[in-house]
């Protein structure tokens, strides 16, 4: 079973917060995890940098990938840079960071499963030319060759492969854009609320934790801080507990926007279904198919 990253770099959150606040030493709990841990390059870079004295946050961002599976680590980044920026113990900051990204992982697992079956019908259904061109072969055929072999064949083989080509390249669009979602949905929140707990006050705490998310090459989305700040000046209450409940209310509205997407795109699949895939199967397979038992047809004179 293949491993998220989401779910990768939250255990790694999770077992260095237990080794700092069990009094190892930063360099030494890095190390620690680069020997037990399974083999991550950015895992690898920052072991390496910590022994020889780097900045943690930046060989992390360095290290993490340039797509979106290196926003989790970039998060990591950014909130190993606010606690050396703020004060506040690494291991209260991990440990923050790993509840918001195990909640993130189990939301990325659902919205997986909800499209599996989506995805398993879209593959079936794009290799039906394939299954028809094989049909022909086994009823003794050659739709190959008819569609190689004369004008028909061949206008009726490109005209098809563009419509398969246009359909497979839809139904990908279509399922990238079923699971697209933001893999450090409301993370911004939690980072004000560290930087809160460590006693800055909540402009400056902004300010920090985007200072420390551009410096690691993290893009956060701040919706929902001012109005929690907004909220809780006008109460009278701390803004840290509003920051986590709004940050929570954030990563469960984006896994139900993205199982509504999923739930969607069973229908939607439709769409490139009806005007691609199967005109393709027809002219690739179904049009050859008779070109072959027409061609194979004696008329008596």
């Amino acid at each position: 079973m293949t491993v998220s990253p989401l779910d990768e770099v939250a255990a790694t959150a999770d077992r260095l917060a237990t080794l700092l606040a069990a009094g190892l030493p930063p360099p030494t709990a890095w190390e620690h995890l680069r020997r037990t841990a399974p083999y991550s390059e950015p895992l690898a870079a920052v072991a390496h940098g910590s022994a020889a004295g780097d900045r943690i946050a930046e060989a992390l961002a360095a290290a993490a990938p340039a797509n979106a599976a290196g926003r989790p680590w970039r998060a990591i980044a950014t909130g190993v840079a606010l606690a050396e920026r703020t004060g506040a113990p690494l291991a209260d900051v991990l440990g923050r960071l790993a509840e918001s990204l195990r909640d993130l992982a189990a939301a990325e697992r659902d919205v997986i499963a909800a499209l599996t079956g989506p995805r398993l019908s879209s593959r079936l259904v794009l290799a039906l030319p394939a299954v028809g061109i094989a049909f022909g072969f086994a009823l003794g055929f050659d739709p190959v060759a008819e569609l190689l072999g004369t004008p028909i064949g061949l206008a009726c083989g490109a005209a098809g492969a563009v419509l398969f080509l246009l359909g497979a390249l839809w139904t990908r669009r279509l399922v990238g854009r079923a699971r697209a979602a933001n893999p450090v949905s409301g993370l911004a929140l939690e980072l004000v609320a560290v930087a809160l707990a460590a006693g800055v006050p909540f402009d400056d705490a902004r300010m920090l934790v985007r200072d420390a998310a551009h410096a690691c090459g993290l893009p956060l989305d701040e919706d929902g801080v001012e109005e929690a700040g907004r909220l809780a000046g006008t109460a009278g209450v701390p803004v840290a507990p509003l920051l986590r409940g709004e940050a929570r209310l954030l990563r469960r509205r984006a896994t139900s926007d993205a199982r509504v997407r999923a739930e969607a795109l069973g229908v939607t699949l439709l769409l490139p279904l009806g005007i691609c895939v199967l005109p393709a199967f027809m002219l690739l397979s179904v049009a050859p198919l008779m070109l072959s038992i027409v061609s194979s047809t004696v008329l008596p004179g």
